[in-house]
C-alpha cells in the first residue's frame, strides 16, 4: 500500500458510536467535510453537518443520498454495528442458542443495512478521482481464520458483509478505475460494543475509541484499487477470507 492524499469530504454512518464518532472526529481535525450520520441526526461538534438515518429504514439513507447528490463525499464509512442486541440477545456460544429472530436482527443491521447504503452511496463516487467505500468488519468474519466457532450469527453475518464487499469491488471497479471498497477490522477497541467482553483481555489488547481511529484512517490513507474488495486489520494487514 502506498501512501495518498487525505479526503476532502467524508459521510460516517454510525458517528454516534465510539469508532464512528471517533473517525469523524479524526476526520474534522485533518479539515476533511464531514457528514455525521446517526439515529437522531444531532451531532456536537459544530465543525461536522449531522443527519439522521436508520439501517431498517432504506428510505432515509436514498433521501441522504439524495441531499448529498450535488456535492458527494469520496468517502463512505459504515461505522455501525451490533453484536449484542438491545434485548441482550448475543452473541450464541452454542448453536443450541441460535433465535431465528436474533440472527435476523444482526444481519439486519451488520450485512443489509450497510448494503442498503453502498446501493445508494457508491452511485455518488466520482469516476475519476481517488474515492473509498469502508465498513466496519472483524477478523472473526473470516472463515479460513475461525478456530473456536461459537458467536454465529456476528459470524455469519460479518462473513456476508465480506462477500458484500467484494461484489461491490469488482463491480464498482467496472467504471470507477481509482476507487477503492474495503473492510475495516478495528480490532478490540473500548466501546460500549466490546464492553461485555473486555474483563478477559490481556493487557495491551484494548485500544481507545480515538487511537483505533487514527490507525484505521492511516490503512484507508494508503490503500490503492488493487486492494479493493480485501478486509484490513487496524496495523494495514489483509484479514484472510
Amino acid at each position: 500500500m502506498n501512501a495518498q492524499t487525505t479526503f476532502r469530504r467524508a459521510a460516517v454512518f454510525g458517528a454516534s458510536g465510539g469508532i464512528g464518532g471517533a473517525l469523524a472526529g479524526t476526520l474534522a481535525d485533518r479539515g476533511v467535510d464531514v457528514w455525521a450520520g446517526s439515529r437522531s441526526g444531532f451531532c456536537r461538534d459544530k465543525r461536522m453537518r449531522g443527519f439522521a438515518f436508520d439501517l431498517a429504514d432504506e428510505a432515509s439513507i436514498a433521501a441522504m443520498a439524495a441531499e448529498l447528490a450535488a456535492t458527494p463525499p469520496d468517502l463512505v464509512i459504515v461505522a455501525s454495528g451490533v453484536l449484542t442486541l438491545d434485548d441482550g440477545k448475543g452473541p450464541e456460544r452454542s448453536f443450541k442458542q441460535i433465535d431465528a429472530d436474533a440472527m435476523e436482527a444482526a444481519f439486519r443491521l451488520n450485512t443489509i443495512g450497510p448494503a442498503l447504503i453502498a446501493k445508494h452511496f457508491l452511485p455518488l463516487l466520482p469516476r475519476r478521482d481517488r474515492a473509498v467505500f469502508a465498513a466496519l468488519s472483524a477478523r472473526v468474519g473470516s472463515i479460513s481464520d475461525n478456530r473456536l466457532g461459537g458467536w454465529h450469527s456476528y459470524r455469519a453475518s460479518k462473513a456476508a458483509l465480506n462477500m458484500l464487499l467484494k461484489n461491490f469491488a469488482i463491480e464498482l471497479g467496472r467504471t470507477h478505475e481509482e476507487a477503492v471498497v474495503a473492510g475495516l477490522h478495528p480490532g478490540t477497541v473500548d466501546t460500549r460494543l466490546s464492553e461485555p467482553f473486555q474483563s478477559n483481555l490481556p493487557d495491551g489488547q484494548l485500544t481507545a475509541a480515538n487511537a483505533a481511529a487514527a490507525n484505521l484512517l492511516k490503512v484507508l490513507d494508503g490503500l490503492t484499487p488493487r486492494d479493493s474488495g480485501s478486509v484490513f486489520d487496524w496495523k494495514g494487514e489483509e484479514v484472510p477470507a
